[in-house]
């Protein structure tokens, strides 16, 4: 069965939320359920320079209009609630940046069958390790440390060629009313919004399941 997840690097709900999801399928596999996982770019501030100058809390008071204190609120609490997913986010180490070329990568990924390797290695080194997403040189560093040709992920990147690939993803995500992340569609028939809690993913995914092996 078909699971599409529309999410941004950006996006700390999205990193919880794929080890929700991961919870879920785990679960799912083991009453002999198969999945098959596609993600789909999904750019939450497509305006944000590749050289962003400040830190998270300066991004979500300009961004958001929220106030400092607010913001660095907002911080703490997604923190906690990742370090119960067993994620370490690292705020302070944070490097916000343009994730267009992020996107791009995982898709060129995808062409080598490793896309969901790429998109746990992006989530980390961005959330975790303090590491840039934005540029190209990092970026064909971090395919390099899965294992993909760090020289044709470069050249890749430095060519644009998958950039119709994310722009068809966002096409298909305004066509399905997507307005946030992460978004669950699976079997192209359900769509479930948020890092939801595990339990909701496995209805879902129950309930697809049983309708797709009912007689007709």
């Amino acid at each position: 069965m078909k699971v599409d997840i529309w999410s941004d690097i950006a996006c700390p709900w999205c990193f919880i939320g794929k080890r929700r999801f991961e919870t879920a399928a785990a679960e799912f596999a083991a009453a002999g359920g198969d999945l098959d996982v596609e993600y789909h770019s999904f750019e939450l501030s497509p305006d944000t320079p590749i050289e962003f100058e400040g830190t998270e809390v300066d991004f979500l008071v300009s961004h958001k209009g929220v106030a400092p204190a607010q913001a660095a609120q907002m911080l703490t609490h997604v923190t906690d609630l990742a370090a119960k997913e067993g994620l370490a986010y690292n705020f302070d180490a944070l490097q916000h940046t343009n994730t267009v070329k992020a996107h791009e990568l995982l898709h060129f990924a995808k062409t080598k069958g490793r896309q969901l390797e790429m998109k746990e290695r992006l989530l980390a080194a961005y959330f975790e390790q303090g590491r840039h997403v934005g540029r190209i040189d990092d970026l064909a560093d971090l395919a390099g440390e899965i294992g993909l040709d760090r020289d044709e992920a470069h050249a890749a990147l430095t060519s644009s060629v998958h950039l119709a690939d994310v722009r068809a993803d966002q096409d298909q995500a305004i066509a399905y009313g997507i307005s946030g992340v992460p978004f669950f569609v699976i079997d192209g028939r359900f769509g479930v919004s948020g890092a939801q809690d595990p339990a909701v993913f496995v209805e879902v995914l129950q309930k697809a399941a049983s309708e797709v092996e009912a007689p007709a």
